[in-house]
């Protein structure tokens, strides 16, 4: 009988996924629960990744136009109460602060003196940031408004897992206003490629773009669009969302301007957002059995120098050596960059260090030891290809190749997963009765299946959130790319007014 393989993480995928998925995030080193149920501590190698991924949306953001800004966490009520699909959509996870000092009694801190009026920790800002566009905006040359935020969120979550569903979150929300509807549009989807560029070309994580159906909207949006992506278990992630709001709540914020007739009109108005939960899509998309697996445009380190230093005459032979590489790394260019390189000098035995990088996802790790020094090599692993030996190479090659390593392993990560989702979308499934076993017969958190998407007509029937319900099947979102014909809706029999995609989800 075989022997199990042994892996870096334990459990692995198979054997138990939620689990393995925890796993992953503590054997990398990027985050734990904090003592407060629902929220999480960021550590430094996940902060890392999240200041990475900020760093590649805010300078698109910039790009085409939008500043940063900051509003106020505390929300006063009265705000939220005044767009009323916005408040029935977010009551059940707010959290409400109602008073403002403690005192002691009977030998515990209470709460003693409370606010006129309750506030509301921000589960999203249109309300606040409408009250500032409303106090901004006078006449059509103030217009377009593009204003974005980077803030932490709270929504009370029931059940919390690590960057997936935490009650406070940190994200991006942007929020813009404009004199008609045309440019309104035009920004709510210049903002969505946005999104799936960051996604596919920095995350090396494909996705669909779409709108969502009536029923699965932002509450007090008018249109709402996302990109949606397919996890290892076959499981739908949504990414980021683009928001249309019509002139609701301009209406709800007395958000009006003066036209060039000189007449008053109220502005059309967006929101946009991703956050953390994009770090759980990273992880569900590309790591394995020993791991996190970094795509090089995202990592903080893309490269790791690891000296093998077995005494102090090692050390004064190799260190030389592995400095001068990872200079000479370092002055490489990678995706418009210098390559990010780490020279790994800590005083723990190498076989630990090794798999501390690669249960980190570092795209690439070098050893060098004594006997690289005369023949000025390096022994090669690259994350992508751990079951292949290590490459002997000479250091001049490693250098001036090495720019060229990472992109095709950020090709090859984005091509691994691209294939993957397309093998596990269905679009033979036509029937309800196909549609009912394809879905009820998936173990939940199961990971060896067959689960995946379904993309199949639908009627657009409110009537069929009751069948998907019962399934604990979502409709992600009606592509952008539908077909010329499409037929009877896979539900309910009836002429199909668009082509979906259905999925289990987190």
């Amino acid at each position: 009988m075989a022997k199990p393989q042994k892996t870096a993480i334990t459990p692995t995928r198979a054997e138990n996924y939620p689990d393995w998925y925890q796993q992953v995030i503590k054997g990398a080193d990027m985050a734990e629960n904090s003592p407060v149920r629902g929220c999480m501590v960021i550590k430094p190698w996940g902060y890392a990744i999240w200041e990475r991924i900020q760093g590649a949306l805010d300078r698109r953001f910039k790009a085409t136009g939008h500043e940063n800004a900051y509003f106020p966490l505390l929300i006063p009520l009265r705000f939220i109460e005044k767009e009323a699909a916005h408040v029935e959509g977010f009551a059940k996870e707010m959290a409400v602060v109602t008073h403002h000092r403690l005192v002691e009694k009977d030998g515990r801190l209470v709460p003693d003196a409370p606010l006129e009026e309750p506030l509301i920790i921000r589960p999203t800002s249109e309300t606040i940031i409408g009250e500032a566009f409303s106090n901004w905006i006078r006449s059509y040359r103030d217009l377009p408004v593009l204003i974005n935020q980077w803030a932490n969120v709270m929504r009370w979550e029931m059940r919390p897992r690590l960057f997936l569903r935490t009650s406070e979150f940190l994200w991006q929300e942007g929020h813009t206003a404009h004199a008609d509807e045309a440019d309104a549009r035009a920004e709510t989807m210049r903002m969505l490629e946005v999104y799936r560029e960051v996604a596919e070309d920095v995350l090396a994580m494909p996705v669909i773009c779409g709108e969502k159906p009536e029923f699965e909207r932002f509450p007090g949006a008018v249109n709402t669009y996302c990109i949606e992506a397919m996890m290892q278990d076959g499981k739908a992630l949504q990414a980021g969302t683009s928001h249309y709001l019509g002139q609701n709540f301009a209406r709800a914020a007395n958000i009006r301007f003066q036209t060039e007739a000189g007449d008053w009109a109220h502005c059309h108005t967006t929101s946009w957002g991703v956050s953390t939960r994009l770090i759980g899509a990273l992880i569900m998309t590309h790591a394995d059995d020993d791991g996190l697996r970094l795509p090089p445009a995202l990592a903080p380190a893309q490269v790791i120098v690891l000296p093998i230093l077995r005494s102090e005459e090692d050390k004064a032979a190799v260190m030389p050596f592995a400095e001068e590489l990872a200079r000479a790394i370092g002055s490489q260019i990678f995706n418009g960059e210098p390559i990010r390189v780490k020279l790994d000098t800590r005083d723990y035995p190498a076989p630990e260090k090794r798999w501390e990088w690669v249960r980190k996802g570092a795209p690439v790790i070098l050893e060098v030891g004594p006997r690289d020094i005369e023949n000025r090599t390096a022994a090669m692993a690259r994350r992508d290809r751990m079951g292949e030996k290590k490459a002997i190479l000479p250091d001049s090659e490693i250098v001036m190749r090495m720019g060229g390593y990472l992109a095709e392993i950020q090709g090859t990560l984005l091509a691994e997963a691209r294939t993957f989702a397309k093998a596990r979308t269905r679009t033979d499934i036509r029937d309800r009765q196909s549609f009912e076993a394809f879905f009820a017969g998936e173990a939940e958190d199961s990971f060896s299946s067959d689960l995946g998407f379904v993309r199949a007509p639908w009627c657009g029937e409110s009537s069929t959130e009751a069948m998907l319900k019962a399934l604990k099947v979502t409709i992600r979102c009606l592509p952008f790319d539908q077909p010329a014909r499409l037929g009877p809706c896979v539900l309910t029999g009836k002429p199909a007014t668009a082509e979906a995609i259905f999925a289990k989800a987190y």
